[in-house]
């Protein structure tokens, strides 16, 4: 059988914490306010003892990040690691790309996008931020029921 055909979703909490190898870390409750539904933060790297950050974030069911751009006047950006579950990365304009653990994501500066769970799956993955100069995050609107429920 192919990756490809290889089903990675994980409905129950319990089971999902088991295939979570970095651990799910404490309710994102600071940017709550960006995503839909609920996410969970474990940070990989303290902040400020190296040049790059890294993050594990959870996604539940259905949960998925508000639109949003990463800015920097040079060099920035983000990664993306999937480790645990199935969840969806969208680059406005473009179709969404089925997301599985093993696969990167490379998301440029000034690319305005989102990234989430499916409806039917917990997601984790690996965020680790681009060093870059005058790096900012613009938070956009979400990403609609209507959009969302688009996707299969």
């Amino acid at each position: 059988m192919t990756e490809e055909k290889l089903n990675h979703k994980i409905l129950k909490k319990d089971e999902f914490e088991k295939m979570n190898i970095f651990g799910m870390g404490n309710p994102n409750d600071a940017y709550a306010k960006y995503f839909v539904g609920n996410s969970f933060l474990n940070p990989l790297t303290e902040i400020g003892s190296s040049s790059v950050f890294l993050a594990n974030v959870t996604f539940e069911p259905g949960c998925r990040n508000n639109w949003h751009i990463h800015h920097a006047t040079k060099g920035g950006g983000q990664i993306l690691i999937c480790t645990a579950g199935e969840g969806w990365y969208q680059e406005e304009g473009k179709e969404a790309i089925p997301l599985k653990p093993g696969m990167i994501i490379t998301i440029p500066t000034n690319v305005k996008h989102w990234h989430g769970a499916k409806k039917d799956s917990w997601f984790s993955h690996i965020a680790v931020e681009v060093p870059g100069e005058n790096c900012s995050n613009e938070w956009c609107e979400p990403v609609t029921d209507e959009e969302y429920n688009k996707l299969s």
